[in-house]
């Protein structure tokens, strides 16, 4: 049985749109399968939550430990773990229907290691494995403590309101690698078009609607566009066991209309994965560690230990960056010298606050009965009273603010060290076609300017934007300058390749004109006061340009006619069969859409699509992805396919 949610319209009208349905998904299974109360003051039934790796990927970002326990979560554990028994307790598994996770499963029943069992599947469990568990239940004794046992559709991560990738666990098998590579066989590629579907087709039960799916021709989307068709399609035709009909269902037929899903090929834009971007969530993905909304940084990284002094041991910080943090929600997306301007005033303005509880402390203090000391001190106690009961929420403002000020100051560091500035504007004029004014030579020369990755990351969007392709002795003269500065070539094999074999090289992806113009000193951060010194540091402030996805995406959602997206392919799942031509179309445009990138996908697009639906009054839009990569992760994989 899947995990119903009525109620969908309502939260579509809701900014916390992917996020609230997903949470609402897994509370609903945490309580074990029924719709959690609202404001009971009884206490929870106290519970043990057993999940795979594959599972804590998917509640870690929606759920945090302690809305876990007050839910009644007192232990969360992994499957695979020694685990004690606790005979008196409820156990809520959440896992994948894995052959190895079904067999530890049945160990759990023989070795009666928990009062009753509610069976929770991320993806759907075949018949077979299921009666492996029953026939493991029977032999245990143990068929009463089986109380349920369900499919929860919820094979894919939710890592914002309007954005989900499909694993972390073993992306490899899905990665833009493992697509590409040229000694692929068709059942490794059946294979990896099933997983993809598979992880879609319970996006789409769990937002309780059957989309529309447009996708280009003769690529790894197309495939998947067939397949997850035929998935809906032989899904509604089954009336009594569809996922789409019943409760679910209602929910979805009162949003306005089906969405749009658009599915596109991480080949259609191979510049913006390795390109150097200049906005804050983006960068903290680009140079730092970030998994899964969470930021892993190592702790004094700053002065090295004098002479002699035993180095110290470097201690591993992490950082959640989440939708109840403020300050992340105003400016994940704000180009990073506004970010370092933003941090510097809530500063500023928390420690006027910690100024003004501190002098009132002093006050209180006051000996002395003399009038003046009485009258002050019937005055401040009201003030006092009001600042202490602040206190909780400054200083959680101060934990925020610290965590920004760290997490800043890391980037602001690889900014400096590597000179990110000169290479994201000189991209971004690469990438406009906008006059360069310096040469391309120079800062692959230079060895102030950036890692031998950067320098790479730089030629390959100059090798995939340049309208006609260097000459030979031009690119032999930009090879020596490469491997001068300990470049590994094996990416630019692999480009040189997809160059030849792509249609696009004929008309390269167009990235608008976008620019960025240099905006004058940056007035707060300069003063000597300031956490973050920016000297050397050019203030580039961004203009609103979009880039391929988003132009796909506007097209086909607005109903524009464009020799782009003209010939993609369109699949109705709800229509019975009939030829593609024969479909009666949508003529309206769509309010809602989901542009999904099989191959990989990042925090750019991410954040040209969001900017673009600012612009877009009432349209919801949510960006999907095969795997979440930056470029250095995207240059590795290319690499290694350069190499074969």
């Amino acid at each position: 049985m899947a995990c119903h949610i009525p109620r969908l319209v309502s939260l579509l009208k809701k900014k916390h749109f992917l996020c609230c349905i997903s949470a609402v998904a897994l509370k609903r299974m945490l309580n074990f399968n029924a719709p959690p109360l609202k404001n009971t003051a009884a206490e929870p039934v106290w519970k043990v939550l057993i999940y795979d790796r594959f599972g804590q990927d998917i509640i870690s970002p929606l759920l945090s430990v302690k809305e876990l326990r007050d839910m009644g979560i007192t232990l969360h554990l992994l499957l695979h773990s020694d685990r004690d028994p606790i005979p008196d307790v409820p156990a809520i598994y959440f896992v994948m229907p894995t052959e190895e996770n079904i067999d530890r499963i049945c160990q759990d029943l023989r070795n009666q290691l928990y009062e009753s069992y509610y069976l929770n599947f991320i993806s759907a469990i075949s018949r077979s494995k299921l009666e492996d568990i029953a026939s493991a239940a029977l032999a245990a004794n143990a068929v009463t403590q089986v109380t349920k046992v369900f499919d929860q559709y919820l094979n894919f991560i939710t890592l914002e309101d309007d954005m989900f990738i499909l694993c972390h666990q073993n992306k490899e098998l899905i990665s833009y690698h493992a697509i590409n590579r040229a000694d692929i066989q068709d059942t490794d590629m059946e294979a990896i078009m099933d997983t993809i579907v598979d992880s879609l087709f319970c996006f789409f039960v769990t937002l309780g609607a059957v989309p529309i799916i447009r996708c280009p021709r003769g690529n790894a989307a197309e495939m998947v566009a067939v397949k997850l068709d035929k998935k809906l399609r032989e899904n509604l035709r089954d009336a009594r066991n569809s996922l789409f009909t019943g409760d679910s269902m209602t929910a979805g037929q009162f949003s306005f209309q089906r969405p749009l899903f658009v599915l596109v090929d991480r080949n259609v834009d191979m510049a913006t994965p390795l390109h150097h971007t200049w906005t804050y969530q983006a960068l903290i993905h680009d140079v730092l560690d970030f998994h899964l909304n969470r930021v892993v940084m190592e702790e004094g990284m700053g002065a090295e230990p004098s002479a002699g002094a035993r180095p110290k041991k470097k201690s591993r910080k992490t950082y959640d960056l989440t939708a109840a943090d403020k300050f992340w929600q105003k400016h994940k997306g704000s180009p990073f010298p506004e970010v370092a301007e933003s941090v510097q005033e809530e500063l500023d303005t928390y420690r006027a606050q910690e100024d003004e509880v501190k002098r009132l402390k002093s006050i209180m203090g006051l000996e002395g009965e003399d009038e003046g000391a009485i009258s002050m001190l019937s005055d401040n106690t009201a003030k006092l009273t009001s600042a202490v009961s602040s206190l909780p929420e400054l200083l959680e403002k101060k934990r925020l603010i610290d965590l920004h000020t760290n997490v800043a100051t890391a980037v602001l560091d690889h900014i400096k060290s590597r000179k990110l500035d000169v290479y994201f504007e000189f991209e971004e004029k690469l990438m406009s076609k906008s006059t360069l004014d310096k040469s391309l030579l120079d800062i692959i020369s230079d060895p102030d300017a950036g890692t031998p990755e950067d320098k790479m990351r730089l030629f390959l969007i100059y090798y995939i934007t340049a309208q006609q392709a260097p000459s030979e002795s031009d690119l032999e003269q930009y090879k020596k300058a490469l491997l001068d500065a300990v470049c590994d070539l094996s990416p630019l094999n692999y480009i040189k390749q997809w160059k030849a074999f792509t249609k696009m090289a004929a008309t390269p992806a167009n990235y608008g004109n976008s620019g960025v113009k240099p905006m004058g000193l940056f007035s707060r951060v300069m003063n000597t006061g300031s956490q973050f010194v920016m000297e050397g540091v050019k203030n580039l402030v961004l203009k609103q340009h979009n880039l391929p996805v988003t132009r796909i995406l506007d097209n086909l959602m607005e109903m524009k006619s464009h020799p782009e997206t003209d010939d993609y392919r369109y699949f109705d799942p709800k229509m019975l069969r009939g030829s593609e031509s024969s479909i009666p179309r949508n003529k309206n445009p769509f309010q809602e859409a989901i542009v999904f990138v099989v191959g990989g996908g990042n925090y750019i697009e991410y954040q040209n699509l969001v900017d673009y639906t600012k612009s877009k009054q009432g349209k919801k839009i949510v960006y999907g992805c095969s795997e979440l990569f930056n470029a250095s992760q995207f240059i590795k994989q290319l690499s290694q396919l350069g190499q074969k």
